[in-house]
């Protein structure tokens, strides 16, 4: 019989993209692996994976009390060899298995203590405060744990000062075979791409001014938060060159990728992205078109080391608008940057090596 292991989360939804179709698929090969989950939507087997749902809470206030001891209580009954968690919310959980004699590990998405500087919800006076206590907090409960997983190395680098136990690092790179290499650049036309949530501090108001400036259109896609923004700028100068098409799934993507001579990823430098590997960076490159993206020297690097795009400040507009004409009127440099960038979304930037990574890393936990 396979090891048995478990993975919780009360926040995110059963198919989250890093949770479920990367991590828990990947490990299903050699183990067997369930998953709680807090939806509402019931118990059921998908693609091998045991989903246990806890029911749905009716709030955050709920989700972080009762629902915490609903998880240990449906883990403690699966009675895994290894529990694997995801939230922070859930870390007291994380330690009451811990002390029970179980294998647990921490999946830190995100730097948390930075995102918390960023939270809408938290007044701007209050984030300094709730910053420094969380991250005091999640240290104190990550010494508890048996291992840490990182999706990025800062997050990596972080946890290693605070912890002697085994700290890894699982990137959330895409999964190239739901990505359609775009090869056909006559089928392109004379615009540049954003696709993923769109707040102003994803630079979205900068993205519009820039096309403007370019005379080159915009196709968009994602939700839109608040959703007020939308109406703003609906209202601004630019909005006419933009194509947005809301929400849509991973085959409109692709076609949209197609479409598209180049993706933007203008981020404001907020403490919680200038670290970041944001996924939609690596998607683009898997998509075989250059990036235009903020100059943050992490970006930098990559986007320089593997000459697959153009890094530019994020609130220069006119910079923007430079690089965007750049690989709009020089489609055979657009198109060597986006061969490139397939290359090493190939080689380097793929959910394969990320599986290999978290495979190896439970086995040396097993091995202990």
């Amino acid at each position: 019989m396979p090891i048995r292991i478990c993975h919780i989360t009360t926040v995110h939804p059963r198919y989250d993209v890093r949770i479920f179709h990367k991590e828990c698929r990947s490990l299903a090969t050699d183990y067997e692996v369930h998953l709680i989950v807090a939806d509402g939507k019931g118990d059921e087997v998908a693609n091998g994976i045991h989903i246990h749902d806890i029911g749905k809470p009716s709030g955050r206030r709920e989700r972080m009390s009762r629902f915490s001891k609903l998880a240990y209580q449906k883990a403690m009954e699966i009675d895994a060899a290894l529990y694997h968690f995801h939230d922070s919310e859930l870390l007291s959980t994380g330690r009451r298995l811990a002390r029970r004699g179980k294998l647990v590990v921490y999946d830190s998405h995100e730097d948390l203590p930075r995102q918390i500087l960023t939270k809408p919800w938290i007044p701007k006076p209050l984030r300094g405060i709730v910053s420094a206590v969380t991250e005091k907090v999640e240290n104190h409960f990550v010494r508890k744990m048996t291992a840490v997983i990182a999706a990025t190395p800062h997050i990596q680098d972080r946890f290693r000062k605070v912890t002697k136990k085994p700290v890894g690092c699982v990137c959330n790179y895409p999964i190239l075979d739901e990505i359609t290499a775009c090869g056909d650049w006559n089928a392109k036309t004379r615009a540049v791409c954003y696709v993923g949530g769109i707040f102003v501090e994803r630079g979205i108001r900068e993205m519009v001014q820039a096309v403007e400036k370019s005379g080159v259109e915009l196709k968009l896609a994602g939700k839109f938060s608040p959703e007020s923004l939308q109406g703003e700028m609906k209202h601004k100068n630019g909005w006419e060159r933009v194509d947005y098409r809301g929400f849509i799934g991973r085959q409109e993507i692709n076609r949209l990728l197609a479409e598209s001579m180049a993706g933007l990823l203008l981020l404001h430098p907020l403490p919680s992205y200038v670290d970041s590997l944001p996924i939609k960076l690596f998607e683009y490159m898997a998509a075989g078109i250059p990036v235009i993206c903020s100059d943050f020297p992490l970006w930098r690097d990559i986007v320089e080391k593997n000459h697959c795009g153009l890094c530019v400040n994020p609130f220069d507009t006119e910079a923007t608008a430079e690089a965007i004409r750049k690989l709009v009127e020089n489609v055979d440099v657009a198109k060597e940057l986006g061969a490139n960038g397939r290359k090493a979304a190939v080689e380097k930037y793929s959910w394969n090596s990320q599986a290999d990574a978290l495979k190896s890393f439970y086995k040396t936990l097993f091995e202990k």
